[in-house]
């Protein structure tokens, strides 16, 4: 399958690392900000949680556990990211390989590629990041993002990966003038299942996005 590009001209950010925190340095107009990255805003938000299922697990078993997750999901999404872009299929390793091959039903469902890893950012919101992917996904205009899993998520474990997906439609219409129609979320398991998740109530995520920002600039600034 040939994928067919459109070419959306976003801009090129420079990021960082700052005190554990990634932010992205922006141009308006004579002004250069710093904004920080949308990831470490929802990873804030979460601290608790996963601070807790660290010491529920062990530090040793989550490092593991994280470690594990961290490689298969760039191993995969790299993959992914070639095909999309008509490129060949660079080596890998066998999980991510049988990831990305039980995912191709999926990506096929997938036209007119407006941007595969591209910055955006916001400064009416004061976010920055850098999206997987801005496509029509079934013919309509989409935010979709790649993960990988041990086996499908309840539906109500991922509303972080739709405000995500959420923050990244704000700032492609703030950039851009583009409203999508939907946050798609394409998740391959290792147990060989590929779960998609769609969300098409935009505004139910945008208010959670306010309250995760809301609660990164207050813990920060208290």
């Amino acid at each position: 399958m040939i994928f067919e590009h459109v070419d959306l001209n976003l801009p090129i950010l420079d990021r960082e690392n700052i005190d554990g925190l990634r932010f992205y340095t922006v141009k308006n107009g004579e002004k250069v900000q710093k904004l920080v990255s949308i990831t470490s805003v929802i990873s804030h938000y979460k601290k608790d949680f996963f601070i807790n299922w660290r010491k529920r697990v062990g530090v040793e078993k989550a490092n593991r556990i994280t470690k594990r997750a961290t490689s298969r999901g760039t191993d995969t999404h790299l993959c992914i990211e070639h095909y999309l872009k008509n490129k060949e299929q660079p080596p890998t390793k066998p999980l991510p390989e049988m990831l990305f091959k039980i995912s191709k039903p999926a990506l096929s469902r997938i036209n007119k590629i407006h941007t595969l890893e591209g910055a955006l950012y916001s400064i009416a919101l004061g976010i920055a990041g850098t999206v997987d992917c801005i496509a029509e996904f079934d013919g309509e205009l989409a935010i979709i993002d790649f993960k990988t899993s041990a086996e499908p998520k309840p539906r109500d474990w991922i509303d972080g990966y739709f405000v995500q997906c959420c923050a990244y439609a704000c700032m492609l219409h703030e950039l851009t003038g583009l409203s999508v129609k939907k946050f798609v979320i394409i998740m391959t398991c290792e147990n060989g299942e590929v779960e998609i998740y769609e969300e098409r109530d935009k505004k139910k995520y945008l208010r959670m996005l306010i309250e995760y920002i809301e609660k990164f600039v207050n813990d920060k600034t208290s």
